[in-house]
This record gives C-alpha cells, sequence and structure tokens, in this order.
C-alpha cells in the first residue's frame, strides 16, 4: 500500500525533525555530556573531563561551546576564588532527559543481549 501525498508530507517533515536532532546531538561526546549535566544537575568542566572518559580538554570546551549555543547548558561563572564554572541544563535541555532515560535502559539491554550481562 502506497502512501498518500499528505502522508509522504508528513513524513518528510518527521524525517527533517529526526536530522535537525540529530544535527544538534550528533558526534562522539555530546550524549555523553549532557548525561553527565543530567545526572548530576551541574557540573564543572573538570567533573565532566571526569565523567566523560577519553575526551580532551580542547573537545570538551568546543562540545559545551556548542551545546550552549543551541540553548541546551547554560554556563555560569562563580565569583569564588579561584573563579569557578558551573554547567547546568537550560530548561530545553532538560527536555532531553528522558531520552537520557530511556537510552540508558535500552543500553543496558543492549549490553545483557549483546554480553549476557
Amino acid at each position: 500500500m502506497e502512501c498518500t501525498v499528505p502522508e509522504k508530507e508528513q513524513h518528510k517533515k518527521e524525517m527533517m525533525a529526526v536530522q535537525d536532532s540529530m544535527d544538534v546531538l550528533s558526534g562522539k561526546w555530546k550524549i555523553a555530556i549532557i548525561s553527565s549535566i543530567c545526572y548530576y544537575n551541574k557540573r564543572r568542566f573538570s567533573d565532566i573531563l571526569n565523567d566523560v572518559v577519553g575526551i580532551s580538554n580542547k573537545m570538551l570546551s568546543k562540545e559545551l561551546k556548542e551545546l550552549e549555543v543551541n540553548k541546551l547548558i547554560k554556563r555560569s561563572v562563580l565569583e569564588t576564588q579561584p573563579i569557578t564554572v558551573q554547567y547546568t541544563l537550560t530548561d530545553h535541555g532538560k527536555t532531553l532527559q528522558t531520552i537520557i532515560n530511556n537510552l540508558t535502559d535500552w543500553g543496558i539491554e543492549h549490553r545483557k543481549k549483546i554480553i549476557g550481562d
């Protein structure tokens, strides 16, 4: 059975939305960075660096800037000695929490299926 023209247009819009999401969240590190902030509510640069195994300082800085541009995280400079920079999810970023939880659940089940643990 073939899709009607309105159905095809709807599917096209949905695929564009998926592509838009992938463009914002693409790459090796963004989901892991968001997860770190999501699990702890607020994180310092060094905390995220420790959470995301294998990421370099330079790459973390780049990814954080991109996430900030996309209004998923907020960077706050705290008036401490020495100055501390803290990252939190924006309200828009918090909408990813369900997706992160679903990915976590899926990853646990996938690991069991593949490895048996």
